[in-house]
């Protein structure tokens, strides 16, 4: 498991979150200011950097991942894709402001088993309109090997909660 300082998991009330800017709820989460998301305990991973367009989750591959053939589900990576690239998104925009996921793609390059250790998962906004942000994201090993990658379409929610959460 993630070798971190003790963190309170939950649900930010939604009014509170709208009140600050997205890197600005991202960066509370990371300080402890604000709980980590309860599916960050429940997979193994926490969100340990964001800079404008840019998001990195680092989570570790376990046991409790493995699907019935004995290597980590590839819906993990693709939660971590989803995260990192939702995240990455959602520091561009300004209070008030949330999104959704429309759509999110893996290609999977290596497996990843319970031995594979801490990977990174990395998000890139590569593309911003006024309601589509576009981002891609990449998965690698302690190493640095390319072990999955893909892309997520997020929309902007200009002063809506989101319906579908991400």
């Amino acid at each position: 498991m993630l070798t971190t300082a003790p963190r309170v998991y939950g649900v930010t009330d939604p009014a509170e979150a709208m009140r600050m800017s997205g890197r600005e709820f991202l960066e509370a989460i990371m300080d402890g200011r604000l709980p980590a998301p309860p599916i960050a305990r429940t997979l193994s991973f926490l969100l340990t950097e964001v800079g404008d367009g840019f998001a990195v989750f680092e989570g570790d591959a376990g046991e409790h991942l493995l699907n019935p053939l004995g290597v980590v589900h590839g819906g993990w990576a693709l939660t971590l894709i989803d995260s990192a690239t939702g995240c990455a998104g959602q520091t561009v925009l300004p209070a008030g402001v949330s999104y959704t996921t429309v759509e999110t793609k893996a290609n999977f390059s290596r497996p990843i088993t319970k031995d594979t250790g801490r990977v990174r998962a990395e998000g890139r906004v590569v593309g911003r309109g006024r309601r589509i942000i576009s981002c891609e994201g990449r998965i690698v090993d302690a190493g640095g090997r390319l072990l999955a990658h893909g892309t997520s379409t997020l929309m902007v929610l200009a002063g809506e909660k989101p319906t579908i959460a991400s």
